[in-house]
């Protein structure tokens, strides 16, 4: 399906800086944040398709994959403790 929306121009700015910062057409940033926007209504409601899920899931692990990697003894309960 295809919509036609006017967008002010603040709006269209912000949303060509995302579009550019993650390296993808407009038109799919849009979608995203349509989809992002309508599953945590569905979440706030109490009603979450899987799909609407999975949106969700990636919308969380978006840039996930920037964060460094942490060696499993930094979890571990002691380390928290250290130095007190």
């Amino acid at each position: 399906m295809t919509i036609q929306v006017e967008l002010n121009a603040e709006i269209e700015a912000k949303l060509a800086a995302e579009a550019r910062a993650q390296g993808v057409p407009l038109a799919k940033v849009a979608e995203r944040l349509l989809q992002e926007a309508l599953a945590s209504r569905s979440v706030l409601e109490g009603t979450l398709s899987v799909d609407e899920f999975h949106v969700m899931l990636k919308s969380l692990a978006l840039g996930s994959e920037e964060l460094p990697n942490l060696p499993t003894e930094n979890f571990k309960r002691e380390s928290f403790y250290e130095g007190r």
